[in-house]
């Protein structure tokens, strides 16, 4: 299988930077620094009106957990009609149960609105109880991809259980290990000589830019505590250029 360098983006500066990049495909949200949400309609008509590269759109509708609501689930479906008609190439999404287990019957919707679309399980595979059962049952549900950072907080410091993850891919042609969390050149190069069946990875590659306000009142946050207004972050195209030299 082609080696895979997605870049996560949530706004049209980072999608045309991370195209520019080389990036083979693009993971589209909002709200990056929550993880990522939904995201709009319009920014996936922005990106269609320059590019067909493929674009999977995540769909997770507020922060948090993987336990959604009966609403939260049909809010998604709502969503995923309408980014299919913009022109989404597949979806990004993932429903554990109270327990941490993969919720095939909340997912059924999802899957349904998805079929005939690429579908990849995202890192709600990190915080569920077995990895690798997670991952047999993501491959039952027809998931072609399974993002991950095998269970830590940084891709580097999951490398082990990825590898285990890698093994049932080979043994079992189960789904593609998305490898993320973390990930830039150096981390695919390390990754590279460990573990050498790697060939999928996920990464931002941002940076921040500083914001064109020449008044700034300080002390009024709009978001989450140690964020500010004044430095926005965007997809650096050559951190792309170069994770992908270093995948090639």
């Amino acid at each position: 299988m082609n080696r895979i360098l997605e870049v996560c983006v949530d706004s049209h500066a980072s999608a045309m930077a991370a195209i520019a990049g080389g990036a083979d495909r693009l993971e589209l949200c909002s709200a990056l620094s929550v993880g990522g949400l939904t995201p709009s309609a319009a920014l996936l008509k922005q990106i269609r009106r320059v590019s067909r590269i493929p674009v999977r759109c995540l769909m997770r509708p507020r922060g948090g957990d993987f336990l959604y609501t009966n609403e939260e689930i049909e809010q998604m479906v709502m969503e995923m009609a309408v980014l299919r008609e913009a022109g989404a190439d597949g979806f990004v999404i993932g429903c554990l149960t109270p327990d941490g287990e993969l919720d095939g019957k909340a997912m059924e919707p999802l899957l349904k609105e998805a079929a005939g679309l690429g579908l990849t399980l995202h890192r709600c595979i990190d915080v569920s109880w077995d990895l690798e059962e997670t991952y047999r049952a993501a491959a039952k549900l027809g998931f072609d991809t399974v993002l991950t950072s095998g269970g830590a907080g940084k891709c580097v410091g999951g490398m082990e259980t990825i590898g285990r993850l890698l093994n049932l891919r080979d043994a079992e042609n189960g789904p593609e290990v998305l490898i993320g969390a973390g990930v830039n050149a150096k981390v695919i190069a390390a990754f590279r000589e460990k573990l050498p069946q790697a060939r999928a990875f996920h990464m931002s590659g941002k940076t921040e830019i500083e914001s064109g306000m020449r008044f700034r009142r300080e002390g009024v946050p709009m978001g989450l505590p140690g964020l500010d207004e004044w430095h926005i972050p965007v997809t650096w195209d050559e951190a792309v250029r170069k994770a992908k030299a270093q995948l090639r």
